[in-house]
């Protein structure tokens, strides 16, 4: 079996195409979007996973620093940081399914060297500097029961919630607790349809007014392929009101949104969403845009506003008539999954996890992308280089936050590590809270 895998590897890589365009053409407000290729079978370039040495750290953009925050992680996701600056780290891999047939033990052999085929950790992490000094002091276990697959937080009041894979579970939480018990209160299920887990990150926001609850939840497949009754409920944001636990969907056609956010200028949400392959190594870019109420965004039927894919069946031309084009661009393939606007409006920092359908390798990188007036204004800015060493991945971005300095926090889920960046607009107390209360944490 092993041997037919290799073969079938080799066919992958012999196969595919090579991106004509750069990854800044697939970027801004009006990306280049050039004629789709499909070829026989999808362009296959993995990042083998190689770890860190020792010392060694991401590559900083000029005026910037980078430190490692924590490390010994498995697979760091998200992050959450509490009122008292604390920082939650959770640490997850997709559900275990059965592998089956040919193309299965592809997808995970790939999966494997690309360092995303461990089994998933299911814990939250605490992690506590209570000096401000930048070095973790003390960490611990936050939560350990109840978790499937989790990825996105939020405290909203007197209740901590973590979207699962499977579902929205909500804990009572008490201002300076440093651990949870008990397996939580199911707050909602989320979709699950069909044989295969597809996308599995369920991200969390809370609204200003804490009284409703989004939740991300991403396609089952690429474009469809197994039909659009298994995606019923994915692709798409959630809208939860936490006071009566009532659910609806608040904006469809987003084929896996990620990180979420609130504009500081304009009070909108806005998302980062990875978008769909095999069209070539120059489509389609992946992108951040705000999320309108009821909004439709393309997905399986269009991409990029109406640009229409023709692979879904049946055909429908009235959604990509009503398909709306995002509002930024972030380069093909560049699996852009964290976001997180600056405090004062400046811009918004994403984090990119990497390509794996494109030649050349894209994203590996944390960007800057700045705005004016609420809205995105120029290319973006490379803040944090350095993870893709030739063909090897040392890390892969994921989540991006504050800590309470208001230095940024980095997931790196490959190098099982987070990394914190100061320099102009970070570290400079933009969101500066009080030291974490005591108790201590009891050591792991």
């Amino acid at each position: 079996m092993r041997t037919a895998i290799v073969v079938a590897l080799l066919a992958l890589a012999a196969c595919g195409d090579t991106a004509k365009l750069s990854v800044e053409d697939g970027t801004g407000t009006d990306p280049k979007l050039p004629e789709p290729v499909q070829t026989l079978l999808p362009t296959v370039n993995i990042a083998d996973a190689k770890p860190w040495a020792a010392g060694e750290t991401p590559v900083a953009a000029e005026g910037y620093s980078v430190a490692l925050f924590a490390e010994g992680l498995a697979h760091p996701r998200w992050i959450y940081r509490l009122p008292g600056g604390d920082i939650l780290v959770a640490e997850s891999n997709k559900p275990p399914r059965p592998v089956k047939g040919l193309m299965g033990r592809i997808e995970a052999y790939i999966m494997g060297k690309a360092g995303a085929g461990a089994p998933s950790a299911d814990r939250i992490t605490l992690l506590r500097d209570a000096d401000g000094d930048g070095v973790v002091d003390t960490r611990g276990p936050f939560l350990a029961e109840g978790l499937g697959s989790p990825f996105g937080m939020a405290l909203v009041g007197d209740r901590f919630y973590v979207g699962n894979y499977a579902d929205v579970r909500a804990w009572p939480y008490t201002e300076g607790a440093t651990s949870l018990t008990g397996v939580g209160t199911r707050l909602i299920d989320l979709p699950r349809k069909g044989e295969s887990t597809g996308h599995w990150t369920r991200n969390l926001l809370a609204s200003a007014d804490s009284s409703k609850l989004y939740v991300a939840v991403g396609s089952v497949s690429n474009v469809a392929e197994g039909g659009m009754a298994v995606e019923e409920g994915r692709a798409a944001i959630h809208e939860i009101d936490l006071a009566t636990g009532a659910s609806r969907l608040f904006a469809t056609g987003l084929r896996n949104p990620v990180g979420m956010d609130w504009n500081p200028v304009t009070g909108q949400l806005w998302t980062a969403v990875n978008e769909r392959d095999a069209l070539g190594s120059d489509l389609v870019p992946d992108y951040m845009t705000s999320v309108k109420d009821g909004g439709f965004y393309g997905w399986p039927y269009s991409y990029y506003g109406g640009n229409v894919d023709t692979r879904p069946d049946p055909k429908r031309p009235d959604l990509v008539a009503k398909a709306i084009k995002p509002d930024y661009a972030l380069g093909a393939h560049t699996a852009s999954l964290g976001l997180a606007f600056a405090p004062d409006g400046s811009g918004a920092y994403v984090g990119q996890h990497g390509s794996w359908n494109r030649k050349p390798h894209s994203g590996y990188k944390v960007i800057f992308v700045p705005f004016a007036g609420g809205k995105p204004a120029g290319m973006p800015r490379d803040i944090l280089t350095g993870f893709l060493v030739g063909d090897h991945a040392k890390g892969r971005p994921v989540g991006v936050a504050f800590d309470r300095t208001g230095a940024l926090l980095v997931a790196d889920d490959v190098g099982g590590r987070v990394w914190r960046v100061t320099g102009p607009g970070l570290g400079n107390g933009l969101k500066s809270l009080e030291p974490a209360a005591e108790p201590a944490i009891a050591p792991e």
